[in-house]
């Protein structure tokens, strides 16, 4: 399967509508799935050959650390800092299911 962005916003919102978390709209998810994927770049993670699913668990702390700081950065975004891991683990869920 491919990586389809808009299932990846449907997928996170029923993550975070699951554990009593509000939904966000479409643009918000997409930002936050942005900055996933800005961090996976910076860090050499989108190499083929380096992926691993070991690493999940090692760079969703920093993945959350990182999207919190980009939020503070961008004045416009809604999203509730406490809402962070629970998308960042929902992101990962989805790529981990299209594989």
């Amino acid at each position: 399967m491919e990586y389809d962005e808009i299932k990846a916003v449907e997928f996170i919102n029923a993550v975070l509508v699951e554990n009593n978390r509000s939904a966000y709209d479409e643009d918000e998810v997409l930002n936050v799935i942005d900055m996933i994927w800005d961090y996976y770049e910076e860090n050499g993670l989108l190499d083929l050959d380096l992926a691993d699913d070991d690493e999940d668990e090692d760079i969703e702390a920093d993945l959350v650390d990182y999207i919190n700081r980009m939020l503070k950065k961008d004045k416009d975004a809604k999203v509730d800092p406490a809402d962070v891991p629970l998308m960042v683990k929902a992101e990962i869920d989805y790529e981990d299911s299209i594989i």
